[in-house]
């Protein structure tokens, strides 16, 4: 049996349709590059026939996408096979993931159907997908509580009708491992031609339980994991990504297995993740979190300082975590700023030298000091601000005292107009916003607002991450400043120009119906 195990991310599909806030092309393309050079072996970009946006975006990412094999989501339905392959047509190779439930309470309450019509379903849509692609992946949703006959012949069905991958998810987190490999072993012995496929998994972590099964999985014979960074994805998440590399990397030995993950990029693509969809990762999260290779116990620390091994089982390099924090200042030439970055596995194509300089350089003006992470926050704040900012703060004023309201004012950049305006608030925040709400023609809430610190000490850089609702939509805004109120203003401007985007867009799309419809009357 081949011991490699394929890594199949789905980031970008089950784990942004969790977000408070969708994501921009932009944004999708950072983080489909950075799962690239992660080594994963197949990006699912997105749901192409769910909305325009998300179709657009699974193109971009298929154009730009070279070393990882993109692939689409679609439901057993010709529309969604049709978007998919539409969408992915502009990339040499990629995969349709086609699914369908096939659990009783999912067939019978949700589709309405008999299993014989779902059954039925299923094998034509693998056919139509195969239409468009050798590569297709089928899918049976709610697999953990399906009845074992009724999975084994889906099963057999599919790979029938020319599905080369075949997806066993635990949609609910509802198996134990010994139960869910019990169930791929079950498969491997009663499908005739299983072999004629790979077996994936695909697991949901109500139970805490997703990368255990995960791994039970790979022990009965499955070779591809589903999974997102940081396990974020629907309620409780997935089966985290950098958990299952290095499991396979830390216990090769008894699992026998390894996959293609370049682990030193792990810890950097987590922080990326984390940053562009607004999900913080908890301190004692494993691998990635920032207590994960940390150590307070006085025993532990004796451990730690006659040999490293006594209390970790790998090293923080080995996720691409540096253990030397080396402290800059406004003294630091721009050769150190370079070498500072690759030490945290940054490649020289990653960054703008000359303008993260310079913003270092604002920076540790400020606050004398400026640490690793002080660093990646302004190549983040840098990497936010490369599309055309249509909102853009030329100045503000506010000021805020115990026992009266607080006032604000802003010069706001329109455009090529600019606007004065003023305001008084609940604090100054509130002020700031309520000034900046009377520059613009929109109408928007924030539906929620977060400030934390990013770096060491008291004067660390003040984050602001906040949600906008315009039109029943979510708009992720950030902004980051050593002032937590200019940060706050920043945050509110980021989430104005992603929503200016999605106006741009809706004109286009209206322009382009318009013009259709013309067209269609004159004929």
């Amino acid at each position: 049996m081949d011991n490699r195990v394929i890594i199949f991310d789905t980031t970008l599909r089950d784990g942004e349709q969790a977000l408070t806030a969708s994501l921009s092309v932009h944004e999708k393309l950072q983080i489909a590059q950075a799962i690239e050079r992660l080594g994963v072996d197949i990006i699912e970009a997105g749901f192409p026939v769910s909305s325009p946006g998300d179709f657009n975006s699974v193109q971009q990412i298929a154009k730009t996408v070279k070393n990882s094999i993109v692939c689409g989501l679609s439901r057993a339905v010709e529309a969604d096979i049709q978007a998919c392959a539409d969408a992915l047509s502009v990339a040499d190779q990629f995969r349709i993931h086609t699914f369908i439930s096939t659990s009783d309470v999912h067939v019978q309450q949700k589709l309405r159907k008999d299993f014989a019509d779902v059954e039925a379903m299923a094998i034509h849509a693998v056919k139509f997908a195969r239409r468009f692609t050798d590569d297709v992946e089928f899918s049976c949703e709610d697999a953990g509580r399906t009845p074992i006959d009724n999975l084994c012949r889906m099963v057999e069905q599919a790979i029938k009708a020319g599905a080369s991958t075949i997806n066993i998810p635990d949609t609910v987190g509802y198996t134990l491992p010994h139960e869910f490999g019990g169930i791929i072993e079950t498969l491997f012995n009663r499908v005739p031609n299983i072999d004629q496929a790979r077996i994936s998994v695909h697991c949901h972590n109500d139970l805490g339980l997703a990368v255990a099964n995960s791994m039970a999985a790979v022990q009965a014979g499955a070779r591809q994991i589903e999974c997102t960074i940081n396990g974020i994805g629907e309620r409780a998440g997935n089966c985290s990504l950098e958990e299952v590399a290095m499991i396979m990397k830390t216990r090769a030995d008894l699992l026998g297995v390894h996959s293609n993950i370049n682990h030193q990029e792990i810890a950097k693509t987590s922080k990326l993740v984390s940053h562009l969809c607004n999900m913080p990762v908890q301190p004692n999260k494993a691998i990635v979190g920032s207590n994960a290779f940390s150590h307070s116990s006085g025993i532990h620390q004796d451990g730690m300082l006659k040999a490293s091994n006594t209390y970790e089982i790998m090293t923080p390099e080995s996720v691409g975590i540096a253990k030397t924090k080396l402290n800059l200042t406004s003294r630091s030439g721009r050769h150190v700023i370079k070498h500072r970055m690759e030490s945290l596995g940054y490649q020289a194509d990653d960054f703008d030298l000359d303008t993260l300089y310079q913003d270092f350089l604002k920076l540790a003006d400020k606050k004398g000091q400026v640490f690793d992470d002080d660093l990646e926050a302004l190549l983040f704040n840098i990497q936010q601000q490369d599309e055309k900012e249509h909102y853009r703060i030329e100045s503000l004023n506010v000021q805020a005292g115990s026992g009266q309201f607080a006032t604000a004012g802003v010069q706001l950049a329109i455009g090529d107009e600019v606007f004065t305006e003023s305001a008084t608030g609940n604090g100054p925040v509130d002020a700031l916003y309520q000034a900046i709400k009377k520059c613009i023609d929109v109408d928007i809430e924030v539906a929620d607002y977060k400030i934390s610190n990013k770096g060491a000490g008291e004067d660390g850089l003040g984050v602001a991450n906040l949600v906008v609702n315009w039109q029943a939509r979510n708009f992720h805004g950030y902004g980051i400043d050593t002032d937590v109120i200019e940060a706050s203003g920043q945050a509110l401007i980021s989430a104005l120009n992603a929503i200016y985007r999605a106006q741009q867009i809706q004109t286009i799309r209206a322009q382009k119906a318009n013009q259709e419809a013309t067209a269609s009357e004159s004929k």
